[in-house]
């Protein structure tokens, strides 16, 4: 659900989207999943680049191997009972600042953070 145009790597960077996919469970609770995903470069792909000359049947190939100029989507997804949207887009704006940026701040403290924030009650004062 996190990715509904399918899993397809990209020759550009794409913008990162938002999107909130609302699931129900067996007791028809309803779960909010907040998803932003983005484009990441893929420096693990390789591509052969071969030479002008053709290859003829038996010959071995010529050729260098670089690195792949290609994009892969990853997402990040927050799932809560709660429905805010704002909050959830701006906690998961915040994760992916700090892991694009390769800011000095622990992911794991970060979340830990985000998670220990108290949430107001519906409807009641901020």
């Amino acid at each position: 659900f996190c990715q509904p145009g399918g899993w397809q790597l990209s020759k550009e960077r794409k913008q990162p989207t938002f999107f909130v996919v609302v699931l129900t469970d067996i007791d028809s609770e309803r779960h909010y999943c907040s998803c932003l995903t983005f484009y990441e470069a893929e420096i693990n792909l390789q591509v052969r680049v071969y030479s002008k000359e053709q290859k003829f049947e038996g010959e071995e190939e010529s050729g260098l191997i670089q690195p792949a100029e290609v994009f892969a989507p990853k997402s990040l997804v927050l799932v809560s009972r709660l429905d805010y949207p704002e909050i959830f887009r701006a906690c998961l704006g915040l994760i992916y600042t700090v892991y694009v940026d390769s800011l000095n701040v622990s992911l794991e403290t970060l979340i830990a953070n985000l998670c220990s924030c108290l949430v107001p009650a519906s409807g009641g004062s901020q």
